[in-house]
């Protein structure tokens, strides 16, 4: 039996990666994939930005097979450990406090969507009220909480159910409707029959990954702050994808000024692609009976070394940060050079940070773009609800030489799709 002939007798349908990238691998070091063959592959994907500091980072590493090799406690539901205490020490120092955020630290599970689903439970608890503000494009997660605030048609229709007490209103739509052909919030909200004073929540990504890279201008974030201050809702940012340093500063949000409700981490907090989550919660809205929500891994031991480490080891001073912002503008200005190349199409660019677009308007084109770039030796997704755009996450570890090299293949697809 082949290598490949097991998972299309076993898995389930509805794998979806591996259909776009049809290789088995096998092997992974910094920024590049190797597959069973030996292969490389440049992966401009990492997990969907699980993977920011790179595969099998060696400062990461070392101390978990330390961890491991010692015996020391690998599964504790939420009992108190010595990884946690490292964790939560680290986080504290060298994130919450050089930020001034006050925030106590919820493990609500393994992944990104139990973060949101702890949120959204939280905020609807504090509030006392049931409805939420999502935004179109959003991308929040699979459980049915999550999936209530986002926009995918293409995922909802696969909850098999209603998916009631959210509002969905245009990514950076105008808040206050001060012009006649401009409607505010309230407007839109009074559209689908809901009112600012059923809302307990506004949960937004700073950057729609999924969505298509759209970024939401740092002045319309901080008009949004002060918005929810006034009517008494409570913010919520969804920093799972854009987090852990991919536009540059550790929280995305932390260029708007603002200072969230609630913000949901995972992916790349536990630095190495093991899963965890965090829910950051303001003090004072902390207000779960022990065990109100509760699940079986809500903090894995072996994140917690990994997360530390990686905390320790780059977030100590802001040297990844500018790296990441230098890296990103050598991005940003290839792709627009590539978006102005190409005679008689519409390509843009977009991004922040690490995270960056190339918008090509057509679904089939992107798709035809990522697997072009694949059978060069490149890992890039598509997104967009149209799938009409190819996305760049490429590790923030990676070198100038390795961002290029991912560059000259990228334009090398384009040119010979377009």
């Amino acid at each position: 039996m082949s290598t490949m002939r097991i998972f299309d007798d076993r898995e389930s349908a509805v794998r979806s990666y591996c259909r776009t990238w049809p290789k088995v691998f096998d092997r992974a070091q910094g920024s590049w994939l190797y597959d069973e063959d030996g292969r490389p592959y440049l992966d401009f994907f990492t997990g969907a930005s699980a993977l920011n500091y790179g595969h099998n980072n060696p400062a990461i590493k070392q101390p978990l097979i330390d961890y491991i090799a010692d015996d020391r406690v690998i599964h504790s539901l939420d009992m108190y450990t010595v990884a946690k205490a490292e964790f939560l020490t680290a986080f504290d120092e060298l994130i919450l406090q050089p930020r001034a955020l006050d925030y106590r630290v919820q493990f609500p599970g393994p992944a990104g969507t139990n973060a949101v689903e702890a949120a959204l439970k939280l905020a609807r608890k504090v509030a006392g009220r049931t409805e939420v503000i999502s935004f179109d494009g959003a991308f929040h997660g699979m459980t049915l909480g999550s999936l209530a605030v986002t926009g995918s048609r293409f995922h909802r229709n696969g909850a098999g159910v209603p998916l009631p007490h959210a509002v969905a209103v245009p990514f950076g739509c105008d808040l206050h409707g001060r012009t006649p052909d401009s409607p505010g919030i309230a407007q839109l909200l009074q559209q689908s029959h809901a009112h600012l004073d059923d809302m307990a929540a506004v949960i937004v990504e700073t950057v729609q990954g999924e969505g298509g890279i759209n970024i939401a201008p740092l002045q319309w974030l901080s008009d949004l702050s002060e918005f929810c201050q006034q009517h008494g809702i409570l913010l919520i940012i969804d920093d799972v994808q854009m987090g852990c340093g991919r536009t540059g500063p550790f929280f995305s949000f932390e260029a708007a000024g603002i200072k969230p409700d609630i913000v949901c981490l995972s992916k790349s907090i536990s630095g190495y692609g093991l899963p965890l989550a965090l829910t950051l919660i303001r003090p004072d809205l902390d207000i779960w009976k022990p065990g109100e929500h509760n699940g079986t891994f809500r903090g894995i031991n072996p994140a917690f070394v990994t997360g530390a480490a990686a905390l320790r080891t780059y977030w100590r001073d802001q040297e990844l940060e500018h790296g990441t912002q230098v890296k990103g503008q050598r991005i940003a200005d290839a792709l627009t050079a590539l978006a102005g190349s190409v005679p008689g199409t519409r390509m843009q660019a977009r991004g922040r940070g690490l995270a960056h677009g190339l918008v090509l308007g057509h679904t089939d084109l992107a798709r035809k773009v990522s697997a072009a770039a694949f059978d060069r030796g490149l890992i890039v997704e598509t997104a967009g609800p149209e799938d009409e755009v190819i996305k760049l996450l490429p590790p923030l570890t990676a070198t100038d030489g390795e961002i290029d090299q991912g560059l000259a293949i990228l334009a090398d697809a384009v040119e010979m799709v377009c």
